[in-house]
């Protein structure tokens, strides 16, 4: 377990491998590539498709509450499990299913420290065998706004104390690109940034193995931009995954109480009629 952070949310791979055959535990894991998890997965680990599985098929937004505790209990989970998740590209759809949780009131969930990809390398054992649970009951609260801001939020915020965090690449940031290299058809109209954004990329908060960095090495980073100084914040990237990852460092690893991640994130502000945005290049 890891204890030198603000809240006890990661568990390390040495854990994991030794609660294996716990069944008060449920393995998930979500990857930005689907297929991955065909491929080898931790054993007993239940395998979601952050698309298909977790969003609304119709509209852009994701499921509700019925229907999210619908999909865990029919894949074996239960309000009563512990879940700990993990994913590839260092945690960014396990990060965002592990806000989702927390929105639908599910606290008893942990991180993986270290994506799929570190698992994999320190050689630990895999399966392509998937697994089979009885259905369970999992009734999700009603979600907590106090840690989900909406267009309208964000809006408001340009004018107020709240602070916004842009956690794309500097790229991304600057206006250069409106999407990352290979996600092109999933950008917006417009480039560039929400007016008065720090920009901090999410990659900063973790070391090359995708495990985070030290607490005292985190709160330097976000109190060099201004993120952590008491003030409420505000996420955001393209779609809401590395800006879930930057609210879990934010709100769970540094204790910060007031931290919203905004989902629509730049793919709807950057389509927005009539909102302000910033360009350096």
């Amino acid at each position: 377990m890891v204890s030198d952070y603000a809240k006890d949310v990661l568990v390390d791979t040495q854990w994991l491998a030794d609660h294996l055959d716990d069944d008060s535990i449920r393995i998930v894991e979500v990857d930005e590539n689907p297929g991955l998890y065909a491929e080898a997965h931790i054993s007993g680990a239940i395998g979601f498709d952050w698309k298909k599985d977790l969003q609304d098929q119709v509209k852009r937004d994701f499921l509700g509450p019925e229907a999210f505790g619908e999909l865990f209990g029919s894949r074996g989970i239960s309000n009563d499990h512990e879940i700990v998740l993990y994913g590839d590209r260092n945690n960014w759809f396990a990060a965002y299913t592990y806000w989702y949780l927390k929105y639908y009131g599910h606290d008893n969930v942990k991180l993986l420290n270290g994506p799929r990809e570190k698992w994999i390398s320190e050689e630990r054992p895999t399966t392509t065998d998937v697994p089979s649970y009885p259905p369970a009951t999992f009734r999700a609260q009603a979600g907590d706004d106090a840690i989900r801001a909406k267009r309208d939020e964000v809006l408001a915020a340009l004018e107020s104390g709240i602070k916004l965090v842009d956690v794309r690449s500097p790229q991304e940031f600057s206006g250069e690109l409106i999407a990352m290299p290979g996600y092109e058809q999933e950008g917006a109209q417009r480039s560039g940034h929400i007016p008065g954004a720090a920009s901090v990329p999410w990659a900063q908060a973790v070391r090359e193995d995708g495990t985070f960095k030290p607490a005292d090495e985190l709160r330097e980073l976000y109190g060099g931009k201004g993120v952590t100084n008491g003030s409420p914040v505000i996420a955001y990237c393209r779609i809401g995954e590395r800006s879930a990852h930057t609210w879990f460092v934010l709100h769970e690893l540094l204790g910060q109480g007031d931290v919203k991640n905004y989902d629509g994130s730049w793919t709807e502000w950057g389509n927005l009629v009539d909102v302000p945005i910033e360009r350096d290049v």
